[in-house]
């Protein structure tokens, strides 16, 4: 019953933000990623969400020291990459004034950014950086506002400024939201137009169970280009990761990254 999981959701709400209060001061990172991810997944689980990850290999390590970057059509897309590897997610300072979901953000590790303002930017740059250059892996939805999942917007090539000046690898993502039982697209999470929060929600606990599944694609080297070539690149990939063409991905990898090869050989001969 929807009331059922709703109180459910409100106390997993709260006993998120209790765990953040008293236990995140004195947590080792480590312990801080196993609760963020263990939460996450109690949330989707309430709300009767499967998480699929593909294109990684048995045994292959998560991806560390890089911008993650995805298409973006909900509120739950965190929490699904929170499920698979907690990251520093890059978002709209809005965000933090939201109720009790944008403290957990901020308390989570979020960066905010005030959109419009080039001196925050400058900012947010050179932290990302830093942080990616630490070994953090930070997750930025260059589509700058959310879809129904049927496109992938034009990539904004603004914040790929960071890994290009780290030198740091872009880890694009795909992110799909299917019916469980149909394996067809759904549009129940999208959170789009003038929908609330608590309709957004509303939608996602009456839709049947759903399947998110987030496709990981060939990492992207941000040495020797641009940062709109870069973000261009990036939108194919994910492009390619959501319609299933794996190889097509990977050849546009290969093709970003021939003219530094090409530049290796000749420096070599």
């Amino acid at each position: 019953m929807i009331w059922l999981r709703k109180a459910r959701l409100g106390c997993h709400l709260l006993r998120g933000m209790l765990v953040c209060a008293t236990v995140f001061p004195w947590a080792s990172a480590h312990l801080r990623e196993r609760l963020i991810r263990g939460w996450s997944r109690k949330l989707l689980a309430i709300c009767r969400i499967e998480v699929e990850v593909q294109g990684l290999a048995p045994g292959q390590a998560v991806p560390q020291g890089a911008m993650l970057v995805s298409n973006h059509i909900s509120w739950l897309d965190i929490y699904v990459i929170h499920s698979w590897q907690p990251v520093r997610f890059v978002a709209k300072s809005e965000i933090r004034s939201w109720p009790i979901v944008g403290w957990l953000c901020d308390k989570t590790g979020t960066i905010f950014i005030e959109r419009g303002r080039k001196r925050d930017a400058h900012r947010v740059l050179h932290h990302i950086t830093e942080v990616m250059q630490q070994g953090d892996l930070v997750c930025v939805f260059p589509e700058g506002t959310t879809t129904d999942g049927s496109e992938v917007l034009p990539f904004h090539a603004n914040l790929m400024q960071a890994p290009v000046a780290g030198g740091l690898p872009v880890q694009p993502a795909g992110l799909t939201y299917l019916d469980a039982a149909t394996g067809k697209p759904t549009v129940a999470p999208a959170y789009i137009g003038d929908l609330s929060l608590l309709q957004s929600l509303d939608m996602i606990l009456q839709a049947p169970p759903i399947k998110a599944r987030l496709t990981l694609g060939p990492q992207l080297r941000a040495a020797s280009t641009s940062r709109r070539e870069l973000a261009e690149s990036a939108r194919e990939v994910v492009v390619h990761l959501r319609q299933g063409a794996h190889e097509a991905a990977g050849d546009v990898a290969e093709r970003l990254h021939q003219p530094n090869l090409s530049a290796a050989t000749a420096a070599t001969s």
